[in-house]
Protein backbone atom coordinates (compact mmCIF):
# COMPACT_ATOMS: atom_id res chain seq x y z
CA UNK A 1 0.00 0.00 0.00
CA UNK A 2 1.63 3.24 -1.12
CA UNK A 3 1.35 6.19 1.24
CA UNK A 4 3.32 9.04 -0.27
CA UNK A 5 0.67 11.70 0.30
CA UNK A 6 1.47 13.70 3.45
CA UNK A 7 -2.24 14.34 3.92
CA UNK A 8 -3.01 10.62 4.24
CA UNK A 9 -4.02 9.60 7.74
CA UNK A 10 -3.69 5.89 8.40
CA UNK A 11 -5.81 6.04 11.55
CA UNK A 12 -7.48 8.76 13.59
CA UNK A 13 -5.99 10.17 16.77
CA UNK A 14 -8.54 10.69 19.54
CA UNK A 15 -7.92 12.50 22.82
CA UNK A 16 -6.95 15.67 20.96
CA UNK A 17 -3.34 14.57 20.44
CA UNK A 18 -1.34 16.35 17.75
CA UNK A 19 -1.05 14.53 14.41
CA UNK A 20 2.32 12.86 13.83
CA UNK A 21 3.86 12.74 10.37
CA UNK A 22 6.22 9.88 9.63
CA UNK A 23 7.35 8.27 6.40
CA UNK A 24 4.93 10.13 4.14
CA UNK A 25 1.79 9.60 6.21
CA UNK A 26 0.07 10.62 9.42
CA UNK A 27 0.67 8.02 12.10
CA UNK A 28 -2.51 6.99 13.90
CA UNK A 29 -3.25 5.24 17.17
CA UNK A 30 -1.35 2.02 16.40
CA UNK A 31 1.97 3.72 16.89
CA UNK A 32 4.40 0.82 17.49
CA UNK A 33 6.46 0.87 14.28
CA UNK A 34 9.23 -1.36 12.96
CA UNK A 35 11.39 0.60 10.52
CA UNK A 36 13.77 -1.24 8.19
CA UNK A 37 16.69 0.62 6.66
CA UNK A 38 19.61 -0.45 4.50
CA UNK A 39 21.78 2.60 5.25
CA UNK A 40 22.16 5.33 7.83
CA UNK A 41 21.39 7.98 5.23
CA UNK A 42 18.04 6.32 4.51
CA UNK A 43 17.29 6.09 8.23
CA UNK A 44 17.94 9.73 9.01
CA UNK A 45 16.16 10.94 5.88
CA UNK A 46 12.97 9.47 7.36
CA UNK A 47 13.54 10.08 11.06
CA UNK A 48 15.02 13.59 11.23
CA UNK A 49 11.76 15.36 10.21
CA UNK A 50 9.90 13.22 12.75
CA UNK A 51 12.38 14.18 15.48
CA UNK A 52 12.43 17.88 14.59
CA UNK A 53 8.64 18.05 14.50
CA UNK A 54 8.41 16.56 17.99
CA UNK A 55 10.91 19.04 19.41
CA UNK A 56 9.14 21.96 17.73
CA UNK A 57 5.84 20.77 19.24
CA UNK A 58 7.23 20.70 22.78
CA UNK A 59 7.13 16.91 23.00
CA UNK A 60 9.53 14.57 24.76
CA UNK A 61 12.15 12.82 22.59
CA UNK A 62 13.88 9.64 23.77
CA UNK A 63 16.58 7.85 21.76
CA UNK A 64 18.44 4.62 22.39
CA UNK A 65 21.41 4.19 20.06
CA UNK A 66 24.40 1.96 19.45
CA UNK A 67 27.21 3.32 21.65
CA UNK A 68 29.53 3.07 18.65
CA UNK A 69 27.16 5.32 16.69
CA UNK A 70 26.62 7.88 19.43
CA UNK A 71 28.83 10.64 18.01
CA UNK A 72 27.53 10.07 14.48
CA UNK A 73 23.97 10.30 15.81
CA UNK A 74 24.69 13.59 17.56
CA UNK A 75 26.37 15.01 14.46
CA UNK A 76 23.42 14.11 12.26
CA UNK A 77 21.00 15.77 14.66
CA UNK A 78 23.17 18.89 14.79
CA UNK A 79 23.49 19.00 10.99
CA UNK A 80 19.67 19.06 10.80
CA UNK A 81 19.62 22.20 12.95
CA UNK A 82 18.71 20.48 16.23
CA UNK A 83 20.21 22.13 19.31
CA UNK A 84 20.97 18.91 21.14
CA UNK A 85 22.64 20.54 24.16
CA UNK A 86 19.71 22.88 24.82
CA UNK A 87 17.12 20.13 24.36
CA UNK A 88 18.95 17.85 26.77
CA UNK A 89 19.44 20.67 29.29
CA UNK A 90 15.74 21.52 29.45
CA UNK A 91 14.76 17.86 29.78
CA UNK A 92 13.03 17.60 26.42
CA UNK A 93 15.55 15.18 24.89
CA UNK A 94 16.91 12.05 26.57
CA UNK A 95 19.71 10.20 24.79
CA UNK A 96 20.83 6.76 25.91
CA UNK A 97 23.15 4.18 24.49
CA UNK A 98 21.78 0.68 24.73
CA UNK A 99 24.06 -0.29 27.64
CA UNK A 100 21.82 2.08 29.65
CA UNK A 101 18.54 0.56 28.49
CA UNK A 102 18.21 -2.82 26.75
CA UNK A 103 21.61 -4.11 27.82
CA UNK A 104 21.73 -2.56 31.27
CA UNK A 105 24.12 -4.60 33.39
CA UNK A 106 25.56 -6.28 30.29
CA UNK A 107 22.58 -8.45 29.39
CA UNK A 108 19.03 -8.17 28.11
CA UNK A 109 16.18 -8.63 30.56
CA UNK A 110 12.69 -8.28 29.06
CA UNK A 111 10.87 -7.38 32.25
CA UNK A 112 13.44 -4.82 33.33
CA UNK A 113 13.52 -3.17 29.90
CA UNK A 114 9.73 -3.00 29.55
CA UNK A 115 9.51 -1.53 33.05
CA UNK A 116 12.20 1.03 32.22
CA UNK A 117 10.41 2.33 29.13
CA UNK A 118 7.10 2.34 30.96
CA UNK A 119 8.71 4.52 33.63
CA UNK A 120 10.18 6.84 30.99
CA UNK A 121 6.72 7.31 29.48
CA UNK A 122 5.06 7.90 32.86
CA UNK A 123 7.74 10.37 33.98
CA UNK A 124 7.36 12.36 30.76
CA UNK A 125 3.61 12.51 31.27
CA UNK A 126 4.11 13.69 34.87
CA UNK A 127 6.47 16.40 33.61
CA UNK A 128 3.67 17.68 31.40
CA UNK A 129 4.91 16.60 27.99
CA UNK A 130 1.91 16.02 25.70
CA UNK A 131 3.60 13.17 23.85
CA UNK A 132 6.74 11.01 23.94
CA UNK A 133 8.50 10.09 20.70
CA UNK A 134 10.84 7.12 21.13
CA UNK A 135 13.41 5.87 18.64
CA UNK A 136 15.37 2.71 19.46
CA UNK A 137 18.16 1.14 17.42
CA UNK A 138 17.56 -2.60 17.71
CA UNK A 139 20.93 -4.05 16.69
CA UNK A 140 21.65 -4.61 20.39
CA UNK A 141 19.93 -7.96 19.85
CA UNK A 142 22.66 -8.97 17.40
CA UNK A 143 25.51 -7.55 19.48
CA UNK A 144 24.33 -9.35 22.62
CA UNK A 145 23.44 -12.56 20.74
CA UNK A 146 19.96 -12.42 22.20
CA UNK A 147 17.88 -15.39 21.07
CA UNK A 148 15.43 -14.51 18.31
CA UNK A 149 12.46 -15.84 20.30
CA UNK A 150 13.39 -13.60 23.22
CA UNK A 151 13.54 -10.54 20.95
CA UNK A 152 10.18 -11.43 19.39
CA UNK A 153 8.55 -11.98 22.76
CA UNK A 154 9.83 -8.61 23.94
CA UNK A 155 8.50 -6.80 20.85
CA UNK A 156 5.10 -8.48 21.18
CA UNK A 157 4.87 -7.67 24.88
CA UNK A 158 5.84 -4.05 24.22
CA UNK A 159 2.45 -3.59 22.59
CA UNK A 160 0.90 -3.77 26.06
CA UNK A 161 2.64 -0.48 26.88
CA UNK A 162 2.12 1.32 23.59
CA UNK A 163 -1.23 0.02 22.33
CA UNK A 164 -3.25 -0.96 25.42
CA UNK A 165 -3.34 2.38 27.19
CA UNK A 166 -5.46 5.43 27.88
CA UNK A 167 -4.44 8.93 26.93
CA UNK A 168 -2.34 10.02 23.96
CA UNK A 169 -0.64 7.60 21.60
CA UNK A 170 3.14 7.80 22.04
CA UNK A 171 5.03 6.85 18.84
CA UNK A 172 7.70 4.17 19.25
CA UNK A 173 9.99 3.54 16.29
CA UNK A 174 12.12 0.37 16.44
CA UNK A 175 14.79 0.71 13.74
CA UNK A 176 16.37 -2.37 12.21
CA UNK A 177 19.39 -2.52 9.92
CA UNK A 178 18.26 -5.06 7.31
CA UNK A 179 21.89 -5.96 6.63
CA UNK A 180 22.16 -7.47 10.11
CA UNK A 181 18.97 -9.56 10.33
CA UNK A 182 17.94 -12.53 8.20
CA UNK A 183 14.82 -12.44 6.04
CA UNK A 184 13.01 -14.92 8.29
CA UNK A 185 13.71 -12.84 11.39
CA UNK A 186 12.57 -9.64 9.64
CA UNK A 187 9.24 -11.25 8.75
CA UNK A 188 8.75 -12.36 12.36
CA UNK A 189 9.66 -8.90 13.64
CA UNK A 190 7.02 -7.43 11.34
CA UNK A 191 4.43 -9.72 12.93
CA UNK A 192 4.93 -7.93 16.26
CA UNK A 193 4.36 -4.37 14.96
CA UNK A 194 1.07 -2.96 13.64
CA UNK A 195 2.92 -0.43 11.48
CA UNK A 196 6.01 -0.80 9.30
CA UNK A 197 8.37 1.43 7.35
CA UNK A 198 9.86 -0.14 4.23
CA UNK A 199 11.53 1.88 1.52
CA UNK A 200 11.04 4.99 3.64
CA UNK A 201 7.24 4.69 3.49
CA UNK A 202 4.95 4.13 6.47
CA UNK A 203 2.34 1.43 5.92
CA UNK A 204 -0.21 -0.53 7.86
CA UNK A 205 1.38 -3.91 8.42
CA UNK A 206 -0.61 -6.79 6.90
CA UNK A 207 1.57 -9.31 8.76
CA UNK A 208 0.76 -7.96 12.23
CA UNK A 209 -0.57 -10.52 14.71
CA UNK A 210 -2.27 -9.36 17.93
CA UNK A 211 0.16 -9.81 20.83
CA UNK A 212 -1.80 -12.43 22.77
CA UNK A 213 -2.14 -14.61 19.70
CA UNK A 214 1.47 -14.11 18.67
CA UNK A 215 2.72 -15.07 22.14
CA UNK A 216 0.49 -18.16 22.19
CA UNK A 217 1.94 -19.26 18.85
CA UNK A 218 5.50 -18.55 19.99
CA UNK A 219 5.13 -20.46 23.26
CA UNK A 220 3.46 -23.38 21.46
CA UNK A 221 6.41 -23.54 19.06
CA UNK A 222 8.86 -23.46 21.97
CA UNK A 223 7.06 -26.30 23.77
CA UNK A 224 6.95 -28.36 20.60
CA UNK A 225 10.70 -27.88 20.08
CA UNK A 226 11.40 -29.07 23.62
CA UNK A 227 9.54 -32.36 23.06
CA UNK A 228 11.35 -33.29 19.82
Amino acid sequence: METTDDNLEIEGRPNGSRPVRLGGALLGERCHVCAFFSSRDDEYRVLLPFIKDGLAGGEKIVHTVDPVRLEDHLQRLASAGIDVAASRHNGQFDLFDWTQTHLLGGRFDQDRTLSLFGEIKEKAEQQGFPMVRIVSHMEWAVESRTKVDVLLEYEARANSIWLERSGPAHPVICTYDINRFSGDVIVDIMRTHPMVIIGGILQENPFFVPPDRFLDELHHKQRAAQTT
